[in-house]
């Protein structure tokens, strides 16, 4: 840091000491203000003018140095100089003072935190640079945080510093002016009788409803801005438009024809979407073949001569397609239909903010919801468009199986794919470009599923990234499709194949339905920009799903489509933002990988203060007898605190085993109350009861422990005493029997002794 800007901070950093060493702001309380201003009122009579310039600069400086006292110093400047001239003083004074913070943040800090943060914060900078404005307008009259934080922050973004101060001279004057009207007001009271006076009760009344009416006059402004150019249509044919019959496109009709709104679902090509017809089903159809047939590789184990199994890979497709048509129905436009849903096949045109064409058809909407879904990225790699590859879309039209297969991306999709397979007979290579399969998740985690894909035969290059593809004849005279891969350190390596799957990510589908008319904007993630009510740059224009973001699973499309629908349809009287805090997601791996909440990885991006508590599975009784006793569960929550904030689960059944998590944060519930809830032996289940019982032990209240170590020792001292006693009560009595009775010899007569 250079000296000059050390100087300043110096400089700040002692004027803000002086304040508070000498207490201050003791001078600036209601209290104080009304016990001088007699006085104050006196000396600004004789000498008006120093007076006034004298409070100016003390209120510039308070604001500058974002001080306590501020809204006193407001109050007391309308009860000393009136209304007209105090609104003239303080409404410069405090510009002049919050654009100096501003000022010294953006000298002093926001270089540093550009530099830190500048990826994190590249979203807000093009708002601000867009509609930067209109943003500090919003925030200046609609005093929802503290102006000296507005001050701060804004500072840290590119807003150009003619604009901040033109924008907060007019954004602050209306609520000064109710601040100053509320002095005027507060010093006129002589008596407990002007507490009551009907021009006070106004004044603070105007300052309890001032926000609310002003964030309704930015509303209404908004939303006239961005509708500005559209005519809106006089009546509507639909309460809702869904484009889009995916997931997050159903739910989305479902819940509106529910209640009772007139809605069309809109589908170009399939009912279902990628979930149905692509995605969720066939994959978890093949991923249940290739189980199969892993345990029957695996029968000797339990004891079980079998012959060699062999793999009809037809069959399995044709299974496959089999699984999808027997769960159509439950995404199909009979059923839709008798649920009051009117579903057009075609495709959708967004003219307007409440217009949509469909097969020539135009009609008027309230609300649109958008869920176009995502299509399987296809990357430019020179020579792919000349090779045999396949997505997560056209690998399902196989009927041969491919004797090598290439799969790139070590993600969800790519792990499971490559496993299922490996295991049905293919030679599959994985390749990845990052360092770790799964990136997401844990280290250990990902070491689980690399170490049982390898197992399984698959050739996993990691920290390998695919540069070239390219076809040749080999010394048979047979062509051969080949990719080069390359490693960080310039190493290379050339694989050959007879199909390569792609599965390197998604992309979201944005274009080809309106929305570059509208000017709906995308965000760097390439999905629609939507804010916490999943709505658009239009508020009655919504998206949810794959589209949408940030999640791709099929769950958070639907989790998405109740916010949408609701907002849409009963916004005028409440709206909801989107809550993603318990959001459970599973990768159907062997072993499957089940997360809910953070993990160890994002708690630490996120410095959070965590304990962590793992159980191995290979403790469990039911996974050692059926042989799945492998993995592990790994809960997160605050230091010393019973909270699940996150937990990852890694091994057979993931998924299920996730669910009492996912239930316990979802309603707040700790690691307690999964102890203290009874779970059937021996189950599976149990493992989340034994790692509520790991952080017990972990966690167990160690002075408590030892009081009642000692109460245990007090007592069985006690129980001594007593039976000290009672044996010598017992010799007595056996000497003064001995005189009177022999005693008996027999067993019985010593156990009656």
């Amino acid at each position: 840091m250079d000296k000059k800007k050390l100087l300043v901070i110096s400089i700040i950093v002692s004027l803000i000491a002086v304040w508070f060493a000498f207490d201050l702001g003791q001078y600036f309380t209601l209290e104080q203000a009304k016990a001088q201003q007699l006085a104050l009122t006196d000396t600004i009579h004789a000498k008006p003018f120093l007076s006034s310039m004298l409070y100016f600069v003390l209120y510039v400086v308070v604001t500058a140095l974002s001080l306590p006292g501020a809204a006193v110093m407001t109050l007391l400047g309308a009860a000393l100089f009136g209304f007209w001239w105090s609104l003239l003083l303080i409404s410069f004074a405090s510009t002049i003072g919050a654009t100096l913070a501003f000022l010294f943040s953006r000298y002093i800090l926001r270089d540093w935190v550009q530099a830190k943060f500048g990826h994190r914060l590249s979203a807000i900078n093009r708002g601000v640079k867009k509609d930067g404005a209109f943003y500090l307008f919003t925030l200046r009259l609609i005093p929802v945080f503290p102006f000296f934080i507005i001050n701060l922050l804004m500072g840290l973004t590119p807003i150009s510093t003619r604009m901040f101060y033109i924008v907060s001279q007019l954004g602050m004057l209306a609520g000064t002016a109710v601040y100053i009207n509320a002095g005027t007001q507060l010093g006129q009271i002589n008596s407990l009788s002007g507490i009551i006076s009907a021009p006070v009760l106004v004044s603070l009344a105007l300052l309890g409803i001032f926000p609310l009416l002003a964030k309704a006059v930015m509303q209404i402004v908004n939303k006239r801005r961005v509708y500005a150019e559209w005519e809106k249509p006089s009546h509507f044919d639909q309460n809702m438009v869904v484009i889009g019959a995916g997931a997050g496109g159903l739910v989305s009709a479902y819940i509106a024809a529910a209640v009772k709104a007139k809605v069309t679902l809109i589908e170009r090509h399939k009912m279902g979407g990628d979930c149905l017809n692509t995605g969720c089903v066939p994959s978890k159809a093949i991923i249940r073949a290739a189980h199969t047939m892993a345990e029957i590789t695996r029968a000797n184990e339990f004891g079980i001569e079998t012959s060699e199994a062999k793999v009809d890979f037809a069959k399995v497709m044709a299974r496959i397609h089999n699984v999808i048509a027997k769960i159509e129905p439950h995404d199909s436009v009979e059923r839709y239909s008798k649920l009051g849903v009117n579903c057009v096949s075609g495709e959708a045109t967004i003219l307007s903010p409440w217009e949509v064409e469909v097969n020539g058809e135009r009609m008027t909407t309230r609300n649109i919801v958008i869920a176009t879904g995502a299509r399987p990225l296809v990357p430019g790699i020179p020579g792919l468009d000349k090779v045999n590859y396949l997505t997560s879309d056209s690998i399902w039209s196989l009927t041969e199986q491919p004797k090598r297969l290439l799969v790139l991306g070590g993600g969800p999709i790519g792990c499971e794919l490559a496993q299922s397979f490996q295991r049905l007979g293919s030679d599959v290579t994985l390749v990845e470009m990052a360092e770790q399969l799964l990136i997401r998740e844990d280290s250990d985690a990902s070491t689980l599923v690399k170490s049982s894909l390898e197992k399984d035969g698959v050739d996993i290059k990691t920290g390998h990234k695919a540069v070239k593809f390219s076809i040749h004849t080999d010394e048979n005279g047979q062509q051969q499709q080949s990719v080069l891969l390359e490693t960080a350190g310039d190493e290379s390596l050339t694989i050959e194949f007879d199909a390569v799957m792609l599965a390197l990510g998604r992309v979201a589908n944005v274009q080809g339905f309106g929305l570059e008319k509208l000017g709906i904007t995308t965000s760097e993630r390439g999905t629609v920009e939507v804010n916490e009510y999943l709505q658009t740059k239009y508020p009655n224009i919504f998206a949810v799903g794959d589209v949408a973001g940030p999640f791709q699973l099929t769950h958070a499309a639907a989790h998405q489509a109740w916010y949408a629908v609701v907002n849409g349809l009963f916004g005028q009287f409440k709206k909801f933002k989107a809550d993603y805090s318990v959001l459970p997601a599973a990768t159907y791996t062997s072993p499957e990988v089940a997360r809910v909440g953070i993990n160890e990885k994002e708690a630490k991006q996120q410095g959070i203060d965590f304990d962590i508590v793992t159980y191995g599975i290979d403790d469990l009784d039911r996974a050692i007898t059926d042989g799945e006793d492998h993995g592990f569960i790994k809960v997160i929550t605050p230091k010393g605190k019973d909270k699940i904030l996150g937990a990852t689960v890694v091994g057979n059944n993931a998924g299920e085993l996730l669910a009492e998590f996912t239930l316990a944060m979802r309603h707040g519930l700790g690691l307690n109350k999964i102890l203290g809830t009874v779970h059937p032996y021996p189950t599976m289940s149990e493992a989340a009861k034994y790692t509520a019982g790991a952080w017990k032990k972990a966690n167990a209240p160690q002075g408590l422990l030892t009081l009642v170590e000692k109460y245990h020792r007090w007592m069985r001292k006690d129980q001594q005493v007593a039976t000290d006693q009672q044996n010598v009560n017992t010799t007595t009595s056996v000497q003064v029997d001995t005189v009177e009775t022999p005693p008996k010899r027999s067993s019985e007569g010593a156990l009656s002794e």
